[in-house]
């Protein structure tokens, strides 16, 4: 190894924050209390328990500056991870090194004492996080101001919301200047206006620090993480990309819930054609291109042998964004009138089928979508053998931020609670958006009107 390499080995190696290496928790389950005491009485001449392993055999590696999503059923072990990593749980086997100070939420209340005040659980769990109180001091101005709960910081904690707890337990922890942020599902319990507030402060704290984050909304994991850990049933089942690994969990979320009658497609769907017969239309030719403002975005074909999943009883053919008239679009331009349309197809009576999109941003967030369930609700139409359906969805394109967005198609058949998945494509179309300036927002709504005038 030449001294270059070695030095890369050595930089890669002193940039690891987080290591764990064949982790494993295990529990002893007694199934009568009787039986814990003959244990302590037997010792390891009998066994007067059953061994549950929640965590095992769970290799990680986390590199500075690193965002960690940490996904997977309630009883994956997910918890039990983030507690190893944050130092309250010691593994039973296996060994985990972390560098530099943990701030860690994972359970409501934890580190705070229900008859202290707010005010003085801040002192109390920002020393257990490892500041002084000449720090705290420093600081506590900006920690009230960030949880704002107004006259309730001198009241108990006993009598506040779960709601204001977190709010205290995150404003304390965003203010402790930690290397590496642990966040366990804590802001399911807060108000809309507070979680979007964190959210704030996670994406600003990526560009400094180490997060952790364990969330059931696949859409937040995919936007906020770099990478991202599939845990089920204490083993891990994916581990790499975020978005590559969400959507490996979702598939299997929907795949449980069908009773394991998904297939998934990986060549091309049979009796679906190969390319497009109608002519592609460049919309752009109708425009004149005066101004750089114009939000131009390519749509590229879609491929029927792009991968896929379900029970393909019914499966699409064709993805498509037309004009009014039918003509399929190379090009829209944001602002104007598309309608997507859905080819489908069956091999079965498919009874009460739903068609169904979402358009997503790179990261995987959903920016909007629809079906057609509420349209046919009371007036369903069988979908017969053979003989072939299309959904159509009529919409006015949105202005979209320069960058790759993808079309999420589903085919299901039942109704909105109770339904099976026939056929599910990630992305069924990709739409690849140029645009120099463009509204505020994810996204850039057409506006029928705006307006700046005096009132009489």
């Amino acid at each position: 190894m030449s001294y270059e390499e070695g030095a890369a080995v050595a930089a890669g190696a002193a940039d690891v924050i987080i290591r764990g290496q064949s982790l494993g928790k295990c529990y002893h389950i007694y199934d009568r209390p009787s039986h814990r005491l003959l244990q302590g009485l037997w010792g390891g001449k009998r066994r007067f328990y059953r061994e549950f392993w929640a965590l095992r055999g769970v290799d990680l590696t986390v590199r500075r500056g690193e965002t960690l999503g940490i996904i997977g059923r309630n009883g994956s072990g997910k918890s039990t991870l983030l507690q190893m990593i944050a130092g309250t749980l010691a593994p039973t086997e296996g060994v985990i090194q972390v560098e530099g100070r943990v701030a860690a939420l994972l359970e409501l209340g934890s580190g705070f004492n229900p008859e202290f005040t707010g005010r003085e659980n801040v002192y109390l769990n920002a020393a257990i996080l490892g500041l002084s109180t000449a720090d705290v001091d420093r600081r506590i101005e900006r920690i009230l101001a960030f949880a704002d709960i107004g006259a309730f910081i001198d009241q108990p904690i006993r009598s506040y919301s779960s709601g204001m707890v977190m709010r205290l337990a995150f404003s304390v922890m965003a203010h402790v200047d930690a290397d590496v942020l642990i966040i366990d599902e804590a802001l399911a319990v807060g108000d809309a206006f507070f979680t979007q507030k964190c959210m704030r402060f996670l994406r600003e704290f990526k560009e400094r620090g180490t997060l952790l984050f364990v969330s059931h909304d696949d859409a937040a994991v995919s936007a906020l993480c770099d990478s991202a850990l599939w845990l089920d049933d204490g083993v891990v089942r994916a581990y790499g990309e975020a978005k590559g690994v969400v959507h490996k969990y979702l598939e299997s979320v929907i795949s449980a819930r069908q009773d394991g009658a998904m297939r998934t497609t990986e060549a091309e769907t049979p009796g679906a054609p190969r390319t497009r017969q109608r002519p592609l239309y460049d919309a752009r030719r109708d425009w004149i291109n005066a101004s750089n403002l114009r939000n131009d975005v390519e749509v590229i074909p879609f491929d029927p042998a792009v991968p896929g999943f379900g029970e393909l009883r019914a499966r699409m053919t064709d993805v498509s964004l037309t004009d009014a008239a039918g003509n399929p679009l190379s090009w829209v331009v944001g602002g104007e009138s598309v309608v997507l349309e859905v080819s489908i197809v069956s091999d079965d009576v498919i009874r009460r089928p739903i068609v169904g999109f979402y358009l997503k941003d790179r990261l995987g967030q959903q920016l909007f979508g629809d079906n057609t369930y509420l349209t046919t609700f009371g007036n369903e139409r069988p979908m017969q053998p053979g003989r072939p359906m299309r959904a159509r969805f009529e919409f006015e394109m949105p202005r979209l931020r320069s960058g790759d967005y993808f079309v999420t198609i589903g085919i299901a058949d039942g109704d909105k609670e109770d339904h099976v998945i026939q056929h599910w494509i990630h992305e069924a179309l990709t739409l690849r958006s140029d645009c120099v300036e463009w509204a505020a927002g994810l996204i850039g709504l057409p506006m029928t009107g705006i307006h700046l005038e005096e009132v009489k």
